[in-house]
């Protein structure tokens, strides 16, 4: 036995030095690169503590200031541009089939390892989710105050606009917070790390999910896992930034996967887990119905009995899933001590006024377009763009939800798209919030034009905003600048050396087709 264990281990161990010396091994080093520099730049440029005593304690400080600052932000934004160019290089392996799934998952650990110990980067919300905690650990109502009330430490740290702000997360996320703060006291750093640490399971849920929702899907398991997972715009924003995306999407997805196998309580357990999270995560509960609609339709056929009645079957699923969801819901609530503020508190997001929500971009355009006949201000512009896209919003989920009903497949890109209308017509927008539908759409087949936009819009969020969390989008160099280094990452997924910079194309296996265009991405 201790022979045979043995041989396993030299197999692996030779199976992942020959990784290591193939050109996906040198993209996935390159990419641990990346995840360092960010990680040590983040000290002096991230979304740093207001007063630091543990950079003064070691003696660090100084990378938080004048040429200690700028050493900082070029280290983050150098680390940023490495793991980008690692990941469209090994993306690059992975559409011609040279990279497993189990491979990418090892690469997903060593990218994220790094990150694990940076201080909060491109966001400071990892200080809100604590200071919200320290509430329902204080004995406040985080549906009812927002921070400012529970003066210390933790609320020294929240983003102004934050501190008024009431939760606008789920009470299973407020119970996690509470437990973290509870244990932690109002040691920030001590908080972030088990806020990271705590978020990890969403990650594997979503390493587990993905993989199987492709084969579902008909897509390349390998290549969903490279675009929703080790996306730096996922990694980086999610795990850097202390997300609690990480744990919604992760349920989401499981619960989407467990559904297709014909668990459908257990999938909608998940899902309904997800939405005490963050409310995004309900999006795939009406279409789980139609996923158990299918099956019971199935089921007949398969036994030779007359499909059920629709509206019966309807009746049936759609009340056991009700059920399951407030019998979860209800009891975490009442676990957390509070009841559904969070609902209203989720118009908070009003006060994010970027350019990467629709009703915001409509509304710039009308008071600039108008403002040669008329003085309207942007605040009342805004609020009847929101009103409008709001009720889009309402009306593409009712629709698609109809639409996408006949068979699994159909209902999982229902969700998709429900996913999609949340993004780009709500009130506002952030980077990591297009982590949502990605995670469904890296699954299904995807073409090369279609991977070639993914690649270009990821890289676009991931850099439109500054590693301490404010945004860069109002800045016209920053965004030029992301804007071409996306040009070039989207580019580079199917052309070596997109700005000919090389004398000469390199020999092997990594050039690509003189055309640049692959078939779809099938089934790997």
């Amino acid at each position: 036995m201790a022979s045979a264990d043995g041989s396993a281990l030299r197999v692996r161990a030779r199976s992942w030095a020959d990784f290591v010396r193939a050109p996906e091994g040198h993209a996935a080093l390159l990419g641990v690169l990346g995840a360092v520099l960010i990680t040590f730049g983040g000290f002096g440029a991230g979304s740093v503590r207001r007063e630091d005593p543990l950079l003064e304690a070691l003696f660090l400080s100084w990378l938080r200031f004048g040429h200690g600052q700028w050493i900082s932000t070029v280290l983050v934004w150098g680390g940023v541009i490495a793991m980008i160019t690692a990941w469209v290089r090994l993306g690059r392996r992975t559409i011609a089939g040279d990279v497993s799934v189990r491979c990418l998952i090892g690469v997903c650990a060593a990218w994220v390892t790094p990150l694990l110990v940076a201080v909060p980067m491109f966001s400071r919300d990892a200080y809100s989710y604590l200071a919200q905690g320290a509430l329902l650990r204080d004995g406040f109502d985080p549906y009812a105050v927002g921070p400012v009330v529970n003066p210390g430490l933790l609320l020294d740290n929240v983003s102004n606009v934050w501190t008024t702000t009431t939760a606008p997360y789920g009470p299973l996320f407020l119970l996690i917070a509470q437990g973290i703060t509870m244990i932690s006291g109002d040691n920030v750093v001590v908080g972030t790390l088990l806020l990271r640490l705590v978020m990890l399971p969403g990650l594997v849920l979503t390493l587990w999910a993905v993989p199987r929702l492709a084969r579902y899907l008909g897509g390349s398991a390998s290549v969903a896992v490279w675009l929703a997972v080790l996306n730096p715009l996922v990694l980086v924003h999610l795990i850097g930034g202390v997300h609690n995306e990480v744990l919604m999407v992760g349920l989401m997805t499981a619960g989407l996967v467990l559904a297709l196998e014909r668990k459908h309580l257990a999938g909608i357990a998940l899902v309904s887990a997800g939405v005490a999270v963050k409310a995004t995560a309900g999006a795939a509960l009406p279409f789980i119905v139609w996923i158990w609609m299918a099956h019971r339709r199935k089921q007949a056929a398969e036994e030779g009995k007359p499909p059920p009645n629709p509206f019966t079957s309807f009746v049936r699923t759609a009340g056991a899933g009700a059920g399951l969801f407030v019998a979860i819901f209800g009891a975490v609530s009442f676990a957390a001590g509070v009841g559904l503020g969070w609902m209203t508190a989720l118009s908070g997001s009003a006060k994010i006024i970027n350019w990467l929500s629709l009703p915001t971009i409509l509304a710039h355009i009308v008071t600039v377009g108008t403002s040669w006949f008329a003085d309207l201000r942007l605040t009342e512009v805004l609020g009847v763009t929101r009103t409008i896209c709001g009720a889009a919003m309402v009306a593409i989920a009712i629709a698609a939800w109809w639409r996408f009903r006949r068979t699994e497949r159909d209902a999982v890109l229902g969700t998709l798209v429900v996913l999609v209308a949340i993004v780009v017509l709500s009130p506002a927008a952030l980077p990591w919030y297009y982590s949502w539908p990605l995670a469904i759409a890296a699954c299904f087949p995807l073409g090369a034009r279609t991977l070639t936009v993914l690649v270009g819009l990821s890289t676009w969020l991931m850099l439109v905003f500054n590693p301490d969390g404010s945004i860069g989008l109002y800045n016209l160099a920053h965004v030029a600048v992301a804007t071409l280094v996306a040009l070039v990452a989207a580019r580079s997924l199917y052309t070596i050396d997109p700005l000919r910079l090389r004398s000469q194309r390199p020999p092997g296996g990594d050039a690509v087709s003189a055309s640049g265009e692959r078939p779809p991405v099938g089934a790997a």
